[in-house]
């Protein structure tokens, strides 16, 4: 059986504010799961191409690689929402537009910045559910 602290999904996250990226990474690492980090668009997709993320915190706004053009590429369309890798898509972007796009293109769960820490927590904590149920691999 395995040791109820040892780490069951790998989350990726990124976002290429340090500040923000530091803050959501120590506490989803409280969620005892491995966390790695990338700060912008073409380290995310070295990184989840090395690593195959089960979830993935992903900022809209990003350099060398936009946060679509990142999702777009780990996800691909929309009858992927639900699969794996499971996306929550953060940005200060205050209108509907871009979340509408994204959902369109799989996101599972969007946020607006600034949030509370806390509801990133609860909608990872969803996704690891999810992902205890046996949802269908996206890959």
């Amino acid at each position: 059986m395995a040791d109820e602290n040892e780490s069951k999904y790998k989350i990726l996250v990124v976002d290429d504010d340090a500040d923000i990226l530091t803050t959501m990474s120590l506490a989803l690492g409280d969620l005892n799961q491995t966390v790695l980090t990338a700060s912008d668009g073409m380290a995310a997709l070295e990184l989840a191409e090395q690593e195959d993320p089960d979830i993935l915190v992903l900022d809209l706004m990003l350099p060398r690689r936009g946060g679509f053009q990142v999702l777009q590429r780990l996800k691909g369309k929309p009858t992927m929402k639900g699969k794996r890798p499971l996306v929550c898509m953060v940005t200060g972007n205050e209108g509907m537009r871009h979340q509408t796009f994204a959902e369109q293109n799989g996101v599972d769960e969007y946020l607006r910045k600034p949030f509370a820490i806390s509801n990133l927590v609860e909608i990872v904590q969803g996704f690891m559910e999810k992902l205890d149920a046996g949802i269908e691999d996206a890959k």
